[in-house]
């Protein structure tokens, strides 16, 4: 595509996501359907609005959004959090690969088809969609739930798989002749080992030894631009790199996101390559709904929609055995089955391989490509027949079971504080809570500021807290506490706006800098809010009152009363700031005076008490001691 014709395409694409997106979501229906019915609308069996031959190449393109996800994933996934879910990948994901590889090759036998050609497509009808079942997930917010990890390890391994798989479809179609084909592949296996070992082993150790101090060097230049094309500068490297060694370009994006995972600045990473990766999933939806051959389709309705439902009913049936053989909860295991009974994206290109090598035949992938795209539009119905059919109906039963495996699952890592600003301030929050056991995620925009607190055994994370896709990054929808202690009041104000519009749950305490500072928090509904000097100012001042003569108590009942009273006046004030200042003014004075009269009251009340428990031994002005 070259000038008018790319911006032309663009627009159908854009102007479809528009329109039939936000129709899907309100009626229920979830944005990954409303993206395949775009691409349905306008594809070649439809409106035909996009040119010939292109989805094909807009659906390669597209993929790397899938990539992206994956690399997201992996972010968020530490290393020991993975290991801890090395039983479902390995077990869960193993064992739905195998069993349902033979269910539906048994099922192709059963119609005719060659032992060969059962198996190849037995293995590629195994894969389920990651695209599709991961954002369902999240949209509905499952993504953390039992069956949602569970999903995430079968489809983890899926991937994993689909690389033997391609080692073995050619040795499928070894008959005579391709014999030789084989034992040159076989010949090549050695240095094809070492290049990927030794492809893996940059990502791991480019990851732990080198992603900091670039990462750093990057965002000392203050361009967030520069930033951005780091990320997805690393990204794109990952995937070039992992395809020329024939690994799953979505698997070595993954691997670098758990080894970045304890990065400081995987946040900043996951914030930037978010809208991207949401771009181009929505571009595969829509490419995928424009690639349904409904042609096909039409020619032979009874024939497909057959396909459609032994696919997804034997992939259900497997699914809901792999629940119970290990012990889900019977409403996390229907969950966990209808989200992926369907065909994967991998199927396209699984088939295609297959058929370049002799394996299955145009008039046998044909209608399975065909078969697969439709049970992966089907997927949102699937999903939505769970969620408000039977859902509902299993939950009473399966509540104490749920509960019990929450109890059995990886803990939630996400920080039940957020930290903005890890200054002077900030420091001395961020030493208190850590000092309690409290986990605190924090967020600072220095990276020398980062560097010198690693140095004291300090995690923080860049970014700038003020960005909504940084906040989500960092937990903001699950955390309970913000606590904004950045310097400049600019972007304090900036950060409490963008928590109160997109994460109101949020329960926010604000640094200020002086009283014009905490006049603006107060007037955008910040209650907690401390200004930064006024305790060690009234910590001297009553040291002042001391030398001065005065006895302990005084001192302190002086400072309590005049803090109780200034932090009266400044919420009171905080309404006057924005009209007359006159008016400002004079209310101000009248509180001064107020505090006046006031601290003589409580003076000449107490005058006459001694209350020596406020003075440590020897410290009374009269040389007793209580």
């Amino acid at each position: 595509m070259h000038g008018e014709a790319f911006f032309r395409t663009a627009v159908v694409y854009l102007a479809a996501a528009v329109l039939s997106v936000p129709i899907a979501k309100r009626t229920g229906l979830g944005s990954v359907l409303g993206y395949l019915l775009a691409g349905a609308l306008i594809g070649p069996f439809a409106l035909d609005l996009l040119p010939h031959g292109e989805t094909t190449d807009v659906l390669h393109f597209a993929e790397f959004g899938v990539v992206m996800m994956l690399f997201l994933i992996g972010l968020e996934l530490r290393p020991r959090l993975l290991w801890s879910l090395r039983v479902p990948i390995v077990g869960l994901g193993g064992l739905q690969v195998v069993g349902t590889t033979a269910l539906l090759g048994a099922a192709a036998l059963a119609i005719g088809a060659s032992l060969r050609e059962a198996l190849a497509i037995g293995m590629v009808l195994a894969m389920s969609s990651t695209a599709i079942v991961l954002q369902s997930l999240a949209e509905k917010g499952l993504s953390r739930s039992p069956a949602g990890r569970s999903a995430f390890a079968v489809l983890l391994f899926q991937d994993l798989a689909v690389i033997p798989i391609l080692a073995l479809l050619p040795l499928l179609a070894t008959h005579g002749g391709a014999t030789g084909s084989a034992a040159h592949d076989g010949a090549d296996g050695g240095p094809g080992t070492l290049a990927v070992l030794a492809t893996v082993a940059a990502v791991v150790v480019g990851g732990r030894f080198l992603s900091r101090p670039v990462f750093r060097f990057i965002a000392e230049a203050r361009l967030r631009e520069v930033f951005t094309a780091a990320a997805l500068l690393l990204v794109v490297g990952i995937a070039l790199a992992m395809t020329a060694v024939g690994l799953s370009p979505a698997l070595g994006a993954f691997l670098a996101g758990v080894v970045l995972a304890d990065n400081d600045y995987r946040h900043e990473l996951e914030a930037d390559i978010e809208p991207f990766k949401g771009l181009l999933l929505g571009l595969f939806f829509i490419s995928v709904g424009a690639g349904i051959d409904f042609g096909l389709i039409g020619a032979a309705p009874g024939r497909l929609l057959a396909i459609v439902a032994v696919l997804v009913v034997l992939k259900l049936g497997a699914l809901l055995a792999l629940g119970a053989a290990f012990r889900m909860p019977l409403a996390q295991s229907v969950l966990f089955s209808f989200a992926l009974a369907q065909g994967g994206e991998f199927a396209f290109v699984l088939f295609s391989f297959a058929q370049q090598h002799g394996v299955l035949g145009p008039e046998q992938t044909g209608p399975l490509i065909a078969a697969v795209a439709v049970s992966m539009a089907l997927t949102p119905l699937l999903m939505s027949t769970e969620e408000h059919l039977l859902r509902p109906r299993l939950a009473r039963r399966s509540r104490q079971a749920d509960d019990a495996a929450d109890l059995r699952r990886p803990q939630d890592e996400d920080a039940p504080v957020l930290l903005a600003g890890f200054g002077r301030f900030g420091l001395v929050v961020g030493r208190l809570l850590r000092a309690q056991g409290i986990r605190t995620t924090v967020l600072e925009l220095d990276p020398a500021q980062i560097r010198m607190l690693e140095e004291f055994g300090f995690q923080a994370f860049y970014g700038d807290a003020s960005r909504v896709e940084l906040l989500a990054a960092a937990g903001a929808a699950r955390a309970r506490l913000l606590i904004v202690a950045v310097d400049d009041e600019e972007k304090s104000l900036q950060i409490v706006e963008q928590a109160q519009r997109h994460f109101p749950h949020l329960h926010i305490l604000a640094r200020a800098r002086g009283r014009p500072h905490a006049y603006a928090l107060l007037r955008r509904g910040v209650r907690d809010v401390f200004r930064e000097t006024l305790g060690s100012s009234l910590d001297l001042g009553a040291a002042a009152l001391r030398a001065l003569g005065a006895r302990a108590y005084e001192a302190h009942r002086a400072a309590a009363l005049f803090e109780r009273h200034d932090e009266q006046s400044v919420r009171e004030l905080a309404e006057h700031t924005s009209g007359d200042r006159k008016h400002y003014v004079s209310a101000a004075r009248q509180r001064s005076e107020a505090l006046e009269a006031l601290l003589l009251r409580d003076r000449e009340t107490f005058a006459r008490s001694d209350d020596g428990a406020w003075d440590p031994p020897g410290s009374r002005p009269d040389g007793r001691d209580a």
